[in-house]
């Protein structure tokens, strides 16, 4: 077999997988590399379309077609043409067949889709309600003159209305076109009539407006022939031919079509009377490789194959995105639920995975992936066991710097920096309220001593700051249990239950948080109404050290005023004893209230530490531990599961209408896509870490002679003979020592049309790695 007709076959097997893409609905969910023809409605697109394949197309300028045509030509020593539709992707599964079983016996002796087309219409079912189908009117024709391509025509744009076509007919063609025209992979075949101002056809300005780079365009005039010889609008026409007007990196062509009178005429005699056309006058200034249908249908050939070649490793990759989603997205909605014991079977595992994590999370082991990194924001929130250790202990030192009502400073401390608010007082202006207290409490108590609920009062002032600093943290670690466990049913249910269970579950950590409130509440009344009650030791000690400490800093203030200067400048010598015992003397209190009130003041301080201490301690263990935590893990464990009614399992479990929909879209979708990657590996690609760039041929651009055009020798300097990493798909390519050979002796011809500038380095290895089979 020749190099050529291997080159051919495998062209033709590659199209044929694009086609077969196509024909799974895929396109659906990701663009395929294809040819677009755009056009205005009398800029004889079906003449270039006829041109092209032999096909007759109907050419009335006033009828609007509703719907795209796939035109897949190829070659065969057969010769066949078959019509079908390709459901749009709106249509439901009863619609889809129907339409799948739509044929049309085309005359292969006179092909034409005259009748075709009204067919069509009445299987789409296109009236006057509805003028538009996503349904695509597919048309194969093979045979041994036949070129390996694939079109889309797409409906001629148009402004004004007419009893046939309306103008709301005409947005909705345009937006038709659109979103061809804009899809990345789409070739644009823009074709624009010589007849027609070339601002004045709508194509154009959606060709720049969509492609503003004019990377993924190639122009096509036609109707040269209605053009005065010589004449200004031949020269911008032959001037815009040569890329030199508007500019596109794929060039133009020039096509002559059938006029009325030659509409009759064999394929020979039109294609004769082209070349003679493009023989004569200012159009021979030309390139023949930009004139006639000879050259368009291999330039179009050529312009595809690169498309598909370049776009390819994306579009594998696409697929393979678009299965991991729909596989993910299919994780998230779970099994069907649809009968009672699924549903139970559903909760079961629901409630055995929640009080798994929940247990985890309360004992402090964060080893299951659920609880990710320690560092991150979400990772330090579902550990729970440390975000109530971390509570409990910030709640210990708010209690230590903000539980009392009161700062009581002597006179000779520093002032506290208190920013929150000015607690701060000093003690003699405290001493002197205490005094006032005592002497408005006095019982049958002696001088120098007070009435024993002095203490009380003073403690239970002093306390006044404990009911909202319990109560912040216990809201507070209610919020984080309510948060972890809503995470872990956002992890663990599909995302149509977790409301509904969330809100049965949180209803039962509303319960437990409400018992660890009020057990709260039992904890501080003793402190806030009753009378203190405590048997440490540390309480007497307290109250000495308070008395020696203060006792000391008196003696020391004496020595100061002795000796008439601060401690370390003291020096030991000769000294009055008398006067230093009398200065040392005059420390000790003689006033009995005063002395009383000392006394109150160091007892209510000193039990103020201790019952502090007892205070927090009670309420981690009693209150968050023994009344919240504890009772977390039977929320919703298996015996509950159980013990719901049949009513209560299918209101939180049942598939909802639009949760089917949703997993039957995506079960449809992962099985279109799936099939589009057998297809892409029956084809041959795979992923490979290393692989040999090989030295194929890569075609100029769209204007010959251009300093821009690159030759076979430019294209591969970079890369020629070096091992690259690559992770996307690569074809597998025909290495055999023959073929080698005879692709140097075969170079491929140059049909002049551009590659444009924008291609990944993963798509031009990709390219050249097929080029070289």
């Amino acid at each position: 077999m020749a190099i050529s007709d291997l080159q051919s076959e495998q062209y033709k097997s590659l199209l044929d997988v694009i086609d077969r893409l196509r024909l799974t609905g895929v396109t659906h969910y990701v663009d395929l590399p294809q040819i677009v023809v755009c056009g205005d409605q009398s800029a004889g697109k079906s003449s270039v379309l006829e041109a092209i394949s032999g096909l007759r197309f109907p050419t009335r300028d006033t009828l609007c077609t509703r719907f795209a045509t796939e035109v897949v030509l190829r070659r065969d020593v057969v010769t066949d043409a078959k019509v079908s539709v390709i459901p749009g992707y709106d249509r439901n599964e009863e619609e889809s067949e129907q339409l799948a079983a739509f044929k049309y016996n085309v005359d292969i002796a006179d092909p034409s889709l005259s009748g075709v087309i009204d067919e069509a219409k009445v299987i789409m079912g296109l009236s006057d309600t509805k003028n538009f189908s996503n349904d695509i009117l597919r048309v194969e024709l093979q045979g041994p003159q036949q070129p390996h391509l694939t079109l889309v025509d797409l409906p001629g744009l148009y402004r004004a209305g007419n009893k046939e076509q309306s103008a709301g007919e005409s947005r909705v063609v345009r937006k038709l076109v659109r979103s061809y025209m804009k899809k990345p992979r789409s070739i644009i075949l823009a074709v624009v009539s010589a007849k027609v101002d070339f601002a004045l056809q709508e194509v154009t300005t959606y060709s720049q407006e969509l492609d503003p780079e004019g990377s993924r365009t190639l122009g096509l005039i036609t109707k040269p022939d209605t053009l005065s010889r010589d004449s200004e609008g031949e020269a911008a026409y032959i001037a815009m031919a040569q890329n030199k007007d508007v500019v596109f990196e794929l060039g133009w062509h020039v096509l002559k079509n059938r006029s009325f009178e030659t509409r009759d005429v064999s394929t020979l005699t039109r294609d004769a009377q082209e070349v003679d056309f493009f023989n004569s006058g200012a159009w021979r200034s030309l390139d023949p490789s930009t004139v006639g249908i000879r050259s368009l249908v291999p330039r179009l050939s050529n312009i595809l194959k690169r498309q598909i070649l370049q776009n390819l490793p994306d579009l594998y990759h696409d697929i393979l995105s678009g299965i991991e989603e729909c596989e993910l997205r299919l994780k998230q909605l779970g099994d069907p639920r649809t009968t009672l014991q699924e549903q139970r079977h559903y909760l079961r595992h629901v409630s055995w995975r929640l009080s798994a994590l929940l247990k985890a999370a309360i004992d402090g082991v964060y080893s299951d992936s659920f609880f990710g990194r320690a560092n991150s924001t979400d990772g330090q929130k579902k550990r729970l066991r440390a975000v109530i250790q971390n509570s409990l202990e910030d709640l210990s030192e708010r209690m230590r710097t903000r539980g009392h009502t009161k700062d009581i400073v002597d006179e000779d401390a520093t002032k506290p920096g208190r920013s929150w608010r000015d607690t701060w007082v000093s003690r003699s202006e405290y001493l002197e309220s205490v005094k006032s207290l005592i002497r408005d409490s006095r019982g049958t108590e002696l001088p120098g001593t007070f009435n024993p609920s002095i203490i009380g009062e003073l403690f239970r002032d002093q306390c006044r700051p404990w009911p909202n600093l319990l109560k912040e943290t216990h809201d507070s670690i209610v919020r984080s249990v309510l948060w972890t466990v809503k995470t872990i049913l956002e992890t663990i249910a599909t995302e149509d239950t977790v409301d509904a269970l969330f809100a049965v579950v949180a209803c039962d950590i509303d319960r437990l948080g409400e018992n660890a409130r009020s057990r709260m509440n039992e904890l501080l009344q003793p402190h806030l109404e009753g009378h203190p009650i405590t048997y440490n030791h540390y309480l007497i000690s307290n109250v000495q050290k308070a008395q020696s400490d203060r006792r000391r800093r008196g003696i020391e203030n004496a020595l100061a005023r002795y000796f008439k200067a601060p401690q370390p400048e003291w020096e030991v010598t000769a000294t009055d004893k008398s006067r230093l015992v009398d200065m040392v003397q005059e420390q000790e209190e003689v006033d009995m209230v005063q002395y009383a009130s000392q006394l109150a003041v160091d007892y209510m301080q000193a039990y103020y530490k201790v019952a502090m201490k007892t205070c927090v301690d009670d309420f981690s263990m009693h209150a968050v531990e023994g009344s919240l935590i504890r009772g977390l893990q039977s929320i919703f464990d298996a015996d509950k599961v159980e013990r719901l009614t049949d009513a209560e399992v299918a209101n939180l479990a049942a598939d909802k209408d639009t949760i089917a929909s949703d997993r039957s879209r995506n079960l449809e979708k992962l099985e279109r896509l799936r099939g589009a990657i057998r297809e892409l590996d029956g084809f041959g690609i795979k992923h490979t870490r290393m692989q040999r760039l090989s030295a194929g041929p890569v075609i100029g651009d769209a204007n010959p002679g251009s300093s821009s055009a690159k030759g076979p020798d430019d294209s591969h300097s970079e890369t020629s003979g070096r091992w690259v990493q690559d992770t996307g798909p690569m074809l597998s390519p025909l290495r055999t020592p023959i073929v080698v050979a005879e692709l140097a002796q075969q170079p491929e011809t140059d049909y002049s049309w551009g590659l444009g500038s924008k291609k990944s380095k993963r798509s031009k290895r990709f390219a050249a790695n097929f080029e070289s089979v």
